[in-house]
């Protein structure tokens, strides 16, 4: 059955049916001990710019699941603006597109303009904190120019390491305390012993490379390769590189991450294959959880 499962996978992969991925509705964004009661930070989830996910599709179970933290999650149709900004703690960008659909024409090309990667500049540097998600080609390219604002140079295109994936996938990544591609951070401590991260698993995304103050949370292995295509055609090394980083930028907080699908809980395929915070035996919900705790200040 395990082997029928990879073989499947790999069909879906390689077919490229993973765009017909769905948030799971089966999926509990129960949070045992929310972290605000009330009229916790607003956190401003983007969805202006061509976005792949959205709060209330491929996304859902992540807004779910801040809401239930006690986040207010609220959407944004409009482009970026000191003003539109202003009155949020968080932003959150998943998967924006420089075109309508990821395969149009331009759709790599930056998803922002000039003006909004310098109000969202502008805004981290006051205290703001953003969690910018780009997963593999042509998300990348999407976001490039945000992230190299940033400061944070991203592969665009896919990230591989067999020796350090889910068995069969190696571009399903694993992450783990005992792998050492974890860390060190806050974010994988929590606040206590129970929200403790020791293991989580991304599906496909890109590499990354931050600026020298940026923490590498999700590491990649010297054994990682990047390549232009998800057929592992042309590949070049990604050691030094990771999948998130997380660091400061004035007074404001970034983490940069390079695959989506971890921090959603997404069903694809008629057999229903899980894929982010619904697969057993992983810490992907908590890491979420995490995540948002060190951006919106309550770990330290």
């Amino acid at each position: 059955m395990k082997f029928f499962t990879i073989c499947v996978l790999l069909l879906v992969l390689a077919t490229g049916a993973l765009g017909q991925q769905v948030a799971d509705p089966e999926f509990s964004t129960a949070v045992d001990n929310p972290a605000y009661s009330r009229s916790g930070p607003r956190v401003m989830f983007d969805e202006a710019h061509h976005n792949f996910h959205t709060s209330d599709g491929r996304y859902k179970p992540f807004a779910d699941l801040l809401t239930n933290d006690g986040y207010q999650v609220i959407r944004n149709r409009k482009p970026f603006t000191k003003q539109s900004l202003d009155s949020f703690k968080v932003l959150v960008i998943a998967n924006a597109l420089g075109a309508e659909e990821m395969d149009d024409e331009g759709s790599d090309k930056s998803a922002f303009t000039e003006e909004e990667i310098q109000a969202v500049y502008d805004w981290l540097k006051g205290g703001g904190a953003l969690l910018l998600i780009a997963d593999h080609a042509p998300f990348g390219g999407a976001a490039s120019a945000l992230g190299l604002k940033l400061g944070v140079d991203m592969s665009k295109g896919y990230t591989f390491d067999a020796a350090n994936s889910l068995s069969g996938i190696a571009s399903f990544l694993i992450f783990s305390r005992e792998n050492k591609l974890l860390g060190p951070h806050p974010i994988f401590e929590g606040r206590n012993e129970k929200e403790r991260v020791n293991k989580v698993l991304s599906f496909t995304g890109q590499s990354l490379k931050g600026p020298e103050e940026s923490a590498g949370i999700l590491k990649l292995a010297d054994t990682a390769q990047d390549s232009r295509n998800h057929e592992q055609k042309e590949m070049v090394s990604a050691a030094g590189r990771a999948q998130a980083l997380a660091f400061k930028v004035g007074k404001g907080r970034v983490v940069v991450h390079g695959e989506a699908a971890m921090l959603s809980a997404q069903i694809t395929g008629q057999d229903k294959f899980k894929m982010g915070m619904n697969v057993e035996g992983y810490d992907n919900k908590q890491y979420a959880l995490n995540l948002m705790h060190w951006l919106s200040g309550i770990l330290k």
